[in-house]
């Protein structure tokens, strides 16, 4: 994935199903069918129509290979008039990944049904889960606002469980001692989502960083220069190696085509390179890209996840501690600067070097205040995937700390049961945290990709 795989249009099969015999009313279903045309069209999906109306296995097929052929991640299916149901097998045989069905409204005028869509849809949703199929259903009309706002939701989720099983994940240097919880089970991760894992040395590392050429080098500390950042306790003497470790980073995404990257950031990287990666990490999230630190695989995944919902740029963050309304968002300097105060503000990120082994460089930085946040975490625990989120407020910290620092006032819950209730849960060391309150979406994923969902 490039980094702005996130921001290209998502591409969507549109099928009409149908019968050889007419049934219902024709025309309204034909009306039907045009206000979806227009309401997709104006969408940012990109829309494939195949070249005919699905009514039989053969034609079932045919348009599917057509879709296939013109590469759509989402079939999106609808019956206008109510369609034969015994086609929902077919599709099953012919599509391995969650289609989503869609059911238009009734016409509220005369004594008879008009379409019976919502039936149709009820009886391919039943008949897939019978068959052990995941699925989403969408059911409204395509001029209302909340029913399109849905359906980029569903969308979007179908898109991500499609990528997901085309992803390779990469982890450079295993999980940082101790935390033994965020290890990587590749197919435990297979099994669960889809996704290959890749794993490279910190020498495998060391060797491209090695290798770069001193050219490139200087060409990215000017991009670093022309950021604007400001330096705490940093020179411009430490932006070569910085500079390093973010292309490296950088390789192993691009040239290994890994679409979300952990590195085993400490203890060893200070000692060896001289400085942490974390400026370099923070300028990666800003691009869109799915990093994690300290070995994080399913915090990277988390962070894909997050920017093919188009939620933003992901900080990974620590649960330093809570109150009774709110948890204390601590890292070590990794924020991506979008999600902080512009430069010239109180809180802005600068160049500093770590709060404890004292070498450069992180950013130091708060979280800005006053925005819609949400807190989610993927993880791995007795042999399948789990997900918790919930959607907070940024507010000002309790105190001044270094690295980066935030504050989430939780919107829904009680800090403390829902700490008690993920430890009990398996949940390991960090939070996505993406601005923006998604929860909503994050459940109706989970429920669609088989994730067992944890409030």
């Amino acid at each position: 994935m490039s980094s702005k795989d996130s921001d290209k249009p998502i591409k969507v099969g549109l099928i009409f199903l149908g019968r050889k015999r007419p049934g219902f009313d024709m025309e309204w279903g034909e009306c039907m069918e045009i206000k979806v045309r227009e309401a997709v069209s104006q969408s940012f999906f990109a829309v494939f129509e195949p070249s005919q109306k699905a009514v039989d296995e053969a034609s079932l097929g045919q348009v599917v290979a057509e879709c296939k052929a013109a590469d759509i991640q989402v079939l999106l299916l609808l019956q206008t008039t109510m369609a034969d149901g015994r086609l929902a097998q077919t599709l099953a045989q012919e599509w391995p990944f969650p289609p989503l069905f869609w059911a238009t409204p009734e016409k509220q005028e005369g004594d008879m049904i008009s379409s019976c869509s919502l039936v149709g849809a009820h009886l391919w949703a039943s008949t897939f889960r019978q068959m052990g199929r995941s699925f989403d259903i969408l059911n409204g009309d395509p001029e209302e606002a909340e029913v399109l706002e849905q359906l980029d939701t569903s969308v979007r989720i179908a898109a991500i469980i499609h990528k997901l099983n085309h992803t390779r994940v990469g982890v450079i240097g295993g999980q940082a001692p101790g935390f033994v919880a965020m290890a990587a089970d590749p197919f435990v991760m297979h099994r669960g989502l889809g996704v290959q894992l890749q794993t490279w040395s910190l020498i495998e590392f060391e060797n491209v960083l090695n290798d770069l050429s001193e050219e490139a080098v200087a060409a990215d500390v000017e991009k670093v220069k022309a950021l604007g950042l400001e330096h705490k306790d940093t020179v411009d003497n430490d932006l070569p190696m910085a500079s390093r470790l973010y292309l490296a980073m950088r390789h192993f995404m691009d040239e290994e085509n890994i679409d979300a990257l952990a590195v085993r950031c400490w203890p060893e990287m200070p000692n060896i390179f001289g400085q942490w990666p974390y400026l370099g990490m923070a300028r990666l999230a800003d691009e869109g890209r799915a990093i994690a630190c300290e070995g994080d695989v399913d915090g990277a995944i988390g962070a894909l996840i997050g920017e093919m919902f188009g939620m933003g740029r992901c900080y990974l963050s620590d649960w330093l501690e809570h109150d009774e309304e709110s948890i204390t968002l601590w890292h070590v300097g990794a924020a991506p600067p979008s999600l902080c105060p512009p430069t010239g503000e109180p809180g802005a990120p600068r160049m500093a070097k770590h709060f404890n082994i004292r070498k450069p460089a992180v950013l130091e930085a708060e979280i800005q205040h006053g925005i819609p946040l949400t807190l989610f975490r993927l993880w791995r625990c007795d042999g399948e995937f789990r997900l918790t989120s919930c959607d907070a407020e940024s507010v000002k910290p309790h105190r001044r700390l270094m690295a980066t620092n935030g504050r989430a006032k939780l919107l829904n819950r009680k800090p403390n049961e829902w700490f008690e209730a993920m430890c009990r849960a398996g949940m390991p060391h960090h939070l996505n945290i993406f601005p923006g309150n998604h929860s909503a979406a994050l459940k109706r994923f989970a429920a669609v990709a088989g994730i067992k969902w944890l409030p």
